[in-house]
């Protein structure tokens, strides 16, 4: 009786560890498919096939090293690309899964890919260092700057192509300007011919026009020139001495 008492707890211990060792494989098995089964985060990795294809390559001459570590330094451009991609989205989709916006597998997919971009990082190094010591950690330096000149460039295609298009724009708009004012040209003179011509004695002239006529100096010239009233005219002229002077006599004193 005593050996069933402790071997009940014993059995116990030993199917519930049983069990949730088979839910564990279980859920992990699952959990594993279906991250398998998801779509990759990334698309598929060109740059690192064609080097792995080059450095497999059986030929003779065997394949030069010049064009192998070229091919790296674009694999290594490309994984920098990708990890710019996910540094700049891991923040916003973290907010998104603890406000429930997005779906576990969404997270799931993102956390597949960086682990994949950072086995892809230590497979590069190893690489380089394979080729050279010590390339491995200026090798992606060397890439951002290739990746920071291809940017450079689309900039200037974009921005080349821009100006033609305003350029073309700009010819088209001054060739219709043009156009009408060239219409508007050819229209004006049978408009002036269509409408008598006026002088200056007949057309009438506004309240400015008098004015100016009045305070001008013809007008003040003309003013002078008038006859005189015949008072003016009639009023006698007294004599004058040889001394230049009037006779004056005395006043009060008659002459003798």
């Amino acid at each position: 009786m005593a050996k069933l008492s402790i071997l009940a707890p014993l059995i116990y211990i030993a199917v519930l560890v049983g069990s949730l060792a088979v839910f564990s494989s279980l859920y992990r098995k699952r959990k594993a498919n279906r991250a398998a089964s998801l779509e990759p985060w990334f698309g598929t990795h060109t740059a690192r096939d064609v080097y792995l294809t080059l450095l497999h390559m059986d030929t003779n001459p065997p394949v030069p090293n010049s064009l192998l570590k070229a091919a790296l330094l674009r694999r290594a451009t490309e994984d920098i690309h990708r990890i710019i991609t996910i540094r700049s989205a891991k923040q916003s989709l973290a907010q998104l899964l603890q406000k429930g916006s997005i779906g576990d597998d969404l997270w799931t997919r993102f956390v597949a890919a960086e682990k994949e971009i950072e086995e892809e990082l230590r497979d590069v190094v190893m690489e380089a260092n394979a080729f050279k010591p010590d390339w491995g950690a200026t090798i992606f330096q060397t890439a951002n700057e290739m990746l920071l000149n291809e940017k450079l460039r689309e900039r200037a295609a974009e921005v080349a192509t821009q100006a033609a298009n305003e350029r073309a724009w700009w010819d088209e708009k001054r060739e219709r300007v043009q156009r009408e004012l060239l219409s508007s040209a050819s229209d004006s003179p049978t408009t002036s011919a269509a409408t008598p011509a006026t002088s200056g004695l007949g057309s009438p002239k506004s309240e400015d026009d008098l004015l100016v006529e009045e305070l001008s100096p013809a007008a003040a010239t003309s003013g002078s020139l008038r006859p005189a009233t015949p008072s003016q005219s009639a009023r006698p002229q007294t004599p004058s001495t040889p001394g230049g002077g009037k006779k004056k006599g005395k006043k009060g004193s008659p002459k003798k």
